[in-house]
């Protein structure tokens, strides 16, 4: 049966993912200037202008580096990954829903991240966007509602930490992106070349 109302929103929050170790890049990727600062605080920026309240995860020996006007949240379930930044995110306020950003994403810009609140259905326990390269959730650009805190707790507790596959596992609302280019995640130095050449290519054609 269809319910005669929806579910009203809860309060939005902003979380940039930025602490991850950035092996395979070689330097950290989440204070590599794509835009005119640092990729971590262009995102928090970005999200400031659409949230609440925005935050910068990090491992807690990052916290020291992250600049005071910022709100930086070290982790609290260290060696989790993406995963430990949103539980922790959740366990400072749990009745909020989070609007939850990797910092390895330097096309992705406004359009995509209003187009994605614009979108939330607080019916399901997150709205995120398809993955353009294999169709999956993309759970590094996605809403966490505040329902999925408990049902993420649950499933870390029998021994997963893969967002995706948490995603995968329950009642979520996807979304195709617009630009699927703004999605490209850069985790190689090749990778930073390529899209170092797209921005020269958007620069030059006034884009």
């Amino acid at each position: 049966m269809i319910p005669d109302t929806l579910p009203v929103p809860t309060a939005l929050n902003g979380l940039v993912l930025a602490g991850g170790k950035s092996r395979r890049m070689g330097i950290p990727k989440d204070i590599i200037n794509w835009h005119g600062k640092e990729q971590r605080y262009r995102i928090a920026d970005l999200l400031s202008a659409l949230c609440h309240d925005v935050y910068i995860s990090c491992r807690p020996d990052q916290r020291e580096d992250i600049d005071p006007s910022y709100a930086a949240l070290p982790d609290l379930f260290p060696d989790m990954g993406p995963l430990g930044g949103v539980l922790s995110a959740f366990n400072i306020q749990k009745d909020r829903a989070w609007l939850v950003v990797a910092c390895d994403m330097p096309l992705l810009d406004e359009k995509a991240l209003d187009f994605l609140i614009r979108s939330r259905n607080p019916a399901s326990i997150a709205t995120t966007y398809e993955n353009p390269l294999d169709g999956l959730p993309e759970p590094l650009v996605t809403i966490w509602e505040p329902e999925s805190y408990s049902l993420l707790l649950d499933f870390v507790h029998s021994g997963q930490s893969s967002p995706r596959k948490f995603l995968m596992q329950h009642r979520i609302s996807i979304l195709k992106p617009e630009h699927p280019d703004t999605l490209m995640n850069v985790n190689t130095p090749e990778e930073a070349d390529q899209v170092r050449e797209m921005l020269k290519k958007e620069n030059r054609d006034g884009i």
